[in-house]
């Protein structure tokens, strides 16, 4: 099998991928609904879209199809508008678009774009998010990168408009979940694996970016990543849970060109990384303006006893902590890019809870663009991460299945007209760009 990086040669030439080729790397209380200035705080939901396949690829899991978006996507958007947010993380379903290297099917992506375009919402475009099309097949397929490529080069040919981007959504959870834990996709369990996943979508993320800042070099690549950590709680830390702990940092490592410790450089050297597929990932950082979003879930934060049980510890840490252990290794600007609880009564505090932690980091002069509840509509099957497909609702959106608001909804509406016009750096208002040349328009 050949490696992703002869891929890239045979398709794009030696060399062309390697860096960035494109340059890229309060006077008001904050009182009132969000206005949609450029320097405005973006405020967001999102609406969940995970396609991964589960049962050895047999079966797909398409949350759009299953919560009923694709029927009601004109309502699901109308309420974005509703709540007063003007940003909406949104994932086009990848697998259901390109369906040949050469062959798309736009119909639905263009209704729901020309909408969000109509209702003046301001999407970060999701482009792939736990899945791929048929025809590549899985994560372990080294032309990934290549075919993800040719259609972020379409999507961003076709919604010139789109400025915000996710190209690949949670690298590291994506690559665990489906070649580390066998729960989707290649459905395998092994390091190699995990590694070989890893640097197939680190890879199709640049490649990808490469392709979007072709046709929109202003663009900003908002990088969601699991917010993830475990407390070991024996009196000698073992060297598996320690690794894991480095082991979280692996994809932002890669994608930033971020050198990372000796010992997970041994790693994935042990389990099938060139190192010339090293030093491609290390020449230099992607295009755009690069935003680090960090998803947060109290379930992600983890405690391991001493007997090995290992219990969920919900935000001993918290939001704030574990990402400013990012923002410390990666120095960027920073998003609170999903969060939500299970239990729809707990919502509203948590809600809360995470708006101080935003509002810490923010007082300590760290950037924070932005903040997420994920998502817009209640969930299915996330209790047992779409292992099996059941049909339990998890109540974690603003609105439930049908479109009813939530107590969230209500406490989110609150926060907004508290803090709806707050800029993301103090007198922010002072350097808004009003004017722009014909062909793009600028934001901040």
């Amino acid at each position: 099998m050949k490696s992703f990086l002869t891929e890239i040669k045979e398709h794009f030439g030696d060399g062309n991928y390697e860096g960035d080729q494109f340059g890229g790397a309060n006077g008001h209380n904050g009182n009132g609904m969000p206005t949609g200035l450029p320097n405005n705080f973006m405020f967001a939901t999102g609406i969940e879209c995970s396609y991964p396949t589960i049962d050895n690829g047999k079966t797909r899991r398409d949350l759009l199809a299953e919560c009923d978006h694709y029927n009601r996507y004109k309502e699901d958007l109308a309420l974005v508008k509703e709540m007063g947010l003007k940003v909406l993380r949104y994932g086009l379903p990848y697998y259901n678009i390109q369906l040949s290297p050469t062959k798309y099917d736009w119909e639905f992506a263009d209704l729901a774009m020309a909408e969000m375009q109509r209702l003046e919402i301001t999407p970060i475009l999701d482009l792939m998010h736990f899945g791929v099309p048929d025809f590549i097949g899985n994560f372990q397929n080294p032309e990934l990168p290549v075919h993800f490529a040719a259609y972020c080069e379409e999507v961003a040919k076709r919604y010139p408009w789109v400025r915000y981007y996710t190209p690949v959504n949670e690298i590291y959870v994506t690559a665990k979940m489906s070649a580390k834990d066998g729960v989707w996709n290649e459905q395998l369990k092994s390091d190699k694996a995990f590694v070989t996943a890893l640097k197939h979508l680190v890879a199709a993320s640049i490649m990808g970016t490469q392709q979007i800042a072709k046709h929109r070099p202003d663009c900003i690549i908002v990088q969601s990543e699991s917010a993830e950590f475990t407390h070991e709680l024996r009196a000698e830390h073992t060297f598996a849970v320690q690794m894991q702990n480095k082991l979280r940092f692996a994809s932002l490592d890669l994608l930033y060109g971020h050198h990372p410790e000796g010992d997970v450089l041994n790693y994935l050297y042990d389990n099938g990384m060139t190192r010339r597929e090293y030093e491609w990932f290390m020449a230099g950082e992607p295009p755009g303006y690069q935003v680090m979003g960090n998803d947060y879930y109290g379930r992600n934060e983890k405690i391991m006893l001493p007997n090995g049980e290992v219990c969920t510890s919900m935000d001993v840490l918290g939001w704030y902590n574990i990402t400013h252990d990012y923002y410390q290794r990666y120095k960027k600007p920073v998003m609170h890019t999903e969060t939500n609880v299970l239990e729809a009564k707990e919502a509203p505090t948590w809600l809360w809870k995470q708006w101080v932690n935003i509002l810490r980091m923010r007082k300590e002069g760290v950037p924070v663009l932005g903040f997420t509840w994920y998502s817009l509509i209640d969930q299915l099957d996330w209790d047992k991460g779409l292992e099996r497909k059941v049909g339990t609702v998890n109540p974690c959106g603003l609105f439930d299945l049908d479109r009813k608001p939530r107590p969230v909804a209500a406490a989110y509406k609150m926060l907004l007209q508290e803090y709806g016009q707050i800029t993301i750096v103090p007198h922010g208002e002072l350097f808004e760009v009003t004017k722009a040349p014909a062909t793009l328009k600028v934001e901040v």
